[in-house]
């Protein structure tokens, strides 16, 4: 099975090889990768490009599935720079993902607070959420982070050098 990558997707970058991750806002193993990630963006940016789906683990991480659609909001609203800037915001300071912490993330993203109040109070963005979910269920994602390369499933360690390895072996 191949996981290709489509125009509603959040992309960052661009490169020959494609990482793609299902991740948890909440999940310290995303969190993790995301760190790994920005390693691997400030050395070897051009190597590949950086996908992100949603899949909140709502059993154990109660605000995975908020975060996730106020990024999502963030991003109907105010774009893909938008959307990156609350996606960072979001994993540096995983422990604080309550509703007043989020509409204050969205707010220094400089989104219009009203219309992202409006978002997150209707939900707006919880379709979108689920579609990833369901991408994630359908290529066999179980936990976060999962990683696909170049549409195949990465199993190997999450380590900047195996990581820069498993680029390279795709370019």
């Amino acid at each position: 099975m191949t996981v290709t990558v489509d125009k509603d997707d959040h992309v960052r970058g661009s490169g020959p090889v494609t990482i793609l991750v299902y991740g948890d806002y909440e999940c310290p193993y995303t969190r993790a990768l995301e760190l790994v990630i920005m390693q691997l963006r400030r050395r070897d940016s051009g190597s590949f490009r950086y996908v992100y789906r949603y899949f909140p683990l709502r059993e154990i991480h109660p605000h995975a599935q908020p975060a996730a659609e106020a990024a999502e909001s963030v991003y109907a609203i105010g774009g893909a720079d938008a959307f990156w800037r609350m996606h960072d915001a979001l994993f540096a300071d995983q422990y604080n993902l309550e509703p007043d912490d989020l509409e204050q993330r969205a707010t220094e993203t400089g989104v219009n607070l009203r219309e992202y109040l409006s978002a997150m109070a209707a939900h707006k963005y919880a379709d979108r959420v689920e579609r990833d979910v369901q991408s994630g269920i359908a290529n066999g994602v179980e936990g976060t982070p999962s990683i696909f390369i170049n549409g195949e499933r990465y199993h190997g360690k999450r380590d900047e050098g195996s990581l820069r390895q498993a680029i390279k072996s795709y370019t």
